[in-house]
């Protein structure tokens, strides 16, 4: 799976960062970019929940 980062939806809240540091970080900008691109295997469930936990809905899972 892959994640993508709606830029125009993220406020920098890092709730995604929080949950899955090494899969998400804030840039210098503030807004999160995705570290591991695809995420592994092992990750997804996690990449899961930051999906599903992200305040303003601003991560797009891609199969």
């Amino acid at each position: 799976m892959r994640v993508e980062v709606d830029r125009d939806r993220c406020e920098g809240n890092a709730v995604c960062v929080g949950i899955a540091p090494d899969l998400f970080e804030l840039d210098d900008d503030d807004y999160a970019v995705v570290k591991a691109d695809p995420v592994p295997a092992q990750e997804e469930a996690v990449a899961e929940q930051a999906i599903n936990e992200c305040p303003r809905a601003a991560l797009i899972r891609h199969d």
